[in-house]
């Protein structure tokens, strides 16, 4: 019984979190040359997917922090962060130093990794729930765990992508316009599959 749970919470897991693997290499090749960055990334990915396994839960158990409306509003998030990274790449196009992964800024910041994660992830939450409510607290809990340990395994996997040399030259050049451009995707698609502001 309890490996058919296992299998059915990695299934669950890969199905919903798929998108996240190319949001995950896009951080990951910002972050290149920074301290620390590798660290922020995943620590901003937990951060992220924890919260969106609270709110689901919770509401698992019929307490609903998260009313199901507000749910596509949160494309607000990656759609904001895409433009303010949008802003700043079209600010240093012509800036040489800015072809130097010294010179970049920072790198992704934790709470920055964490939105994108529970924006993204939001939709997973109206997933989640009904299959939380019939697993019962024994099965939620097997879902729970195995859901935070392939969390690891996709860490590991967008950091691989990112570090692969040919994705790596590829990000390296473009994915300063990519990761802008996939947040905003991210961003409006949120948002007009939530049918939010009307859409």
């Amino acid at each position: 019984m309890t490996l058919s749970i296992i299998g059915q919470a990695a299934g669950l897991f890969a199905v919903t979190n798929i998108d996240d693997i190319v949001v995950l290499a896009l951080f990951f090749a910002q972050g290149a040359g920074h301290r620390h960055a590798a660290r922020a990334v995943a620590l901003g990915q937990y951060l992220g997917f924890a919260a969106i396994l609270a709110v689901a839960v919770a509401a698992a158990f019929g307490a609903t922090f998260l009313p199901e409306q507000i749910i596509p509003y949160l494309g607000l998030l990656p759609l904001a962060l895409g433009i303010k990274a949008a802003v700043q790449t079209w600010r240093h196009r012509r800036d040489k130093e800015d072809l130097d992964p010294e010179a970049k800024q920072n790198g992704p910041r934790v709470l920055e990794v964490a939105s994108v994660t529970f924006a993204n992830g939001g939709d997973n939450i109206g997933v989640y729930v009904p299959v939380f409510a019939t697993a019962g607290v024994g099965g939620m809990s097997v879902y729970v765990v195995v859901f935070l340990a392939l969390l690891a395994l996709w860490i590991a996997a967008g950091r691989y992508f990112a570090t692969r040399p040919v994705i790596a030259r590829a990000l390296s050049r473009w994915g300063h316009i990519l990761l802008p451009v996939v947040l905003i995707g991210i961003g409006v698609l949120i948002l007009v599959e939530g049918g939010a502001f009307g859409l």
